[in-house]
């Protein structure tokens, strides 16, 4: 517990707390100054339309990128200092990253009025979205190449300021497209904001000179992809499964109930995701370097036991108080039209809670690169989530998507238990509490 502590005061405030923090209050304050936007001007039928295209680009965007980002960031940190290693990661992934976003980006232009059917139905003809969409993929893709490499090279000053300056830039077009264009411009905006971090492209490449020589197609290696490649998958099975799954919840309630309780259930995931930003920060901060450390079960005992002991309670507090709130927090952040949200808090906090739970323990196989494994459990939470949810909608209406959401980590975090039971509960002994 005191080593917690410790690290929080020693390197995650004193590192991060100007550059981390300051960048999520940032883009917290953006998302409920835009959420506020579209609840007034556009109202929850937008809401749900705006819902499933945020989906569809956060797939889009992992995709173009091929799950790279975390996988670079770790390689360019270890390698930074070896030319001839660097040089080939480089040259690999730029090449690599960009032949992949602008072959995607033709797949997504010419097959638009596709894609527009599947997102939105074929009741809204939002094609020319799409093709937005597919014009400045390219950008986006290139933007987070950029951003990794000054991510590995431990430019967080830099990082941090361009990303703030971004957020603030896309929010006020968004404000401004939203109340000139209402849906329309709301939709238009989810898709070119992100293309405005050009600025990162731009200090990135002044910040190293030498970036453009180092990108040698040449030194594309297979080797290097082959490294890559389980961080690759890994990213891509949790960027892309959550998003299409949740898309296809929206579209269901659409079907079943009503395009306005979609926009419900957009809006309570929206809240949801305001408050898990800085538990997911921390735990990235902490937990996954911490747990790379850890050689021993005891080890691991004691720090998922810190973690619960310190961090956990504060976050249930924190919870407590924004169920307790809820009526206050919708006049806030929506209208008077999103009062049916007040129903949902319950049970979307709850299947939080235990999400959170559940990831302190799992990031143990990030840390010890058991890729199967985290494989495997992803695709089970994503399978339950969506026949929970379509059973539970069936049954229970509305509230039936929160309680599928609250279902289905229950069951993540039972299996997690199941598979780390031993670690965390079993008797150590001389033979066993080093073992790992």
């Amino acid at each position: 517990m005191k080593k917690l502590f410790n690290y929080i005061n020693n390197e995650v405030l004193v590192k991060a707390a100007s550059l981390n923090t300051a960048n999520i209050s940032v883009k917290i304050i953006a998302g409920i100054l835009i959420s506020k936007f579209i609840a007034v001007h556009i109202g929850p039928q937008g809401m749900a339309l705006i819902g499933n295209l945020r989906n569809f680009l956060s797939v889009i965007q992992s995709i173009s990128i091929s799950g790279l980002y975390k996988g670079v960031v770790k390689t360019i940190s270890r390698c930074k200092t070896n030319v001839a290693e660097l040089t080939k990661t480089l040259s690999t992934v730029f090449y690599f990253g960009f032949f992949s976003s602008v072959l995607l980006a033709f797949i997504c232009y010419y097959n638009a009025e596709f894609i527009n059917n599947l997102i939105f139905s074929t009741n809204y003809n939002y094609t020319y979205v799409i093709e937005t969409l597919a014009l400045v993929l390219p950008f986006y893709a290139l933007n987070m190449f950029v951003f990794s490499i000054m991510n590995g090279f431990s430019k967080y000053k830099i990082l941090i300021i361009i990303n703030i300056i971004s957020q603030i830039l896309g929010l006020l077009v968004t404000l401004l497209l939203i109340w000139q264009e209402n849906i329309d411009g709301a939709l238009i905006a989810v898709v070119i904001t992100p293309a405005l971090n050009l600025l990162i492209t731009i200090v990135g490449i002044a910040f190293r000179q030498n970036l453009m020589a180092s990108l040698k197609i040449t030194e594309v290696s297979f080797s290097i992809l082959n490294k890559l490649s389980p961080y690759m998958i890994m990213a891509l099975v949790s960027a892309i499964a959550l998003p299409i799954v949740m898309i296809i919840i929206r579209n269901y309630l659409i079907a079943e109930i009503g395009i306005k309780e979609a926009g419900y259930w957009t809006a309570m995931t929206r809240v949801s995701d305001y408050y898990l930003m800085f538990i997911n920060s921390l735990m990235t901060l902490y937990i996954l370097p911490r747990f790379a450390e850890i050689n021993s079960r005891k080890t691991f005992r004691k720090e998922v036991f810190s973690f619960y002991k310190t961090v956990i309670p504060i976050f249930a507090v924190i919870l407590i108080i924004i169920y307790f709130s809820r009526s206050l927090l919708i006049n806030l952040l929506f209208t008077e039209d999103f009062r049916p949200v007040e129903d949902l808090f319950g049970y979307q906090i709850l299947g939080d809670f235990m999400r959170v739970l559940s990831m302190v323990i799992a990031y143990q196989f990030l840390a010890k690169k058991m890729f199967a494994h985290f494989i495997i459990l992803e695709v089970f939470l994503f399978v339950i989530m969506y026949f929970s949810s379509i059973y539970l909608i069936d049954v229970f209406g509305l509230r039936g998507a929160v309680m599928g959401h609250c279902l289905s980590y229950v069951m993540y975090f039972g299996i997690i238990l199941l598979l780390f039971g031993s670690s965390l509960f079993g008797v150590l002994t001389e033979e066993n509490m080093d073992e790992y």
